[in-house]
């Protein structure tokens, strides 16, 4: 199993880590920022050998069979699908966490409000117009269907600068290939444009950028992807490691709550409960003399609005709530 090295493992943006043990897994060497080689495993599971994985080679390694399942950014999926066989990599599921967009970032003081603008007021500059970016294939396909540059340049492709012979048709626009870092281009190679994920845009404003566009290119999560060997006992473990993971992350929506309430209310609780959904098949009641403890599950986003209606309409007291470490239905 690939495990991504990198953003999807620090603690701001996924903890991948925290995942795991909040699923159940006793992952050891894989502390954010302090991932091991040789101390990565999973003490109870031993079915599942983890390998750290950049998530530039995850789909690579899944299709050349190195890797059975691999965690990785749907950024990363789309931008490598040119790689020979990759058709051959399945999504188990979306894990619905990492969250990003890749964006087209530019300095805050420019008016420009689109890509087309930005073409339009430079196409007769002598110097080309430039742009870096982490995501050659995604960032090409994306520019050349902007409207101005299909008047403009046609089908011509931008010309690709990564260390290699130059690839592209047009010196007049310029892509350069980053390795990190770049929404510096800007200031440090005179870029036009930069296109990068983000998640908050709290790094572009550290760089004096802004979003040009209010649409990203694409919207990314984490999910749980296959290669061509996960087969037979392998495909059901995967399926199961799905399960597992997806109720960790799932229960980050909840919280567990107990209260008591009058037992001459047990029937209008229980139908209240029952009408909105707050539980699963049933509330969870321990019958009392006087009160009924009730056990219920709450998304976290109607947690006020149904604390106060049981408060207020049921008599409920001495509410209790919990963290969910998991959720599996």
């Amino acid at each position: 199993m690939g495990l991504p090295k990198g953003s999807l493992n620090k603690k701001e943006r996924g903890n991948t880590q925290q995942i795991f043990l909040d699923a159940g897994y006793d992952i050891l060497g894989y502390e954010p920022g302090k991932e091991s080689y040789k101390n990565l495993c999973i003490e109870n599971d031993l079915e599942i050998e983890p390998k750290l994985c950049r998530p530039q080679d995850a789909l690579r390694n899944l299709v050349r069979g190195w890797l059975d399942i691999a965690i990785i950014g749907e950024d990363w999926v789309k931008e490598k699908s040119t790689i020979r066989n990759s058709s051959a990599v399945r999504k188990i599921g979306d894990l619905d966490y990492g969250k990003t967009r890749l964006v087209i970032g530019i300095p805050k003081e420019s008016t420009y409000t689109s890509l087309s603008d930005l073409f339009r007021a430079n196409q007769w500059r002598d110097n080309p117009i430039m742009f870096a970016t982490e995501y050659p294939n995604l960032t090409q396909n994306y520019i050349m269907r902007a409207p101005a540059y299909v008047e403009i340049f046609g089908g011509q492709m931008p010309l690709i600068d990564d260390e290699s012979p130059t690839r592209g048709k047009t010196e007049r626009v310029q892509m350069i290939i980053s390795a990190g870092a770049t929404e510096g281009y800007i200031e440090l190679a005179g870029a036009d444009f930069i296109v990068d994920n983000t998640q908050t845009g709290n790094t572009l404003k550290e760089y004096g950028l802004r979003e040009l566009e209010t649409e990203p290119i694409i919207r990314s999560s984490a999910g749980l992807y296959a290669g061509p060997s996960c087969v037979g006992w392998k495909e059901e473990k995967a399926q199961e490691i799905f399960e597992m993971l997806n109720g960790a992350v799932n229960a980050r929506n909840y919280f567990d709550v107990k209260f008591n309430s009058p037992v001459e209310k047990r029937n209008d609780v229980i139908n209240y409960l029952i009408r909105e959904k707050l539980c699963a098949d049933e509330p969870t009641v321990n019958e009392g003399e006087k009160f009924d403890q009730v056990n219920i599950m709450i998304p976290r986003s109607r947690f006020p609005e149904v604390r106060r209606t049981l408060k207020k309409n049921y008599g409920a007291r001495f509410i209790v709530r919990n963290e969910v470490k998991q959720y599996i239905e």
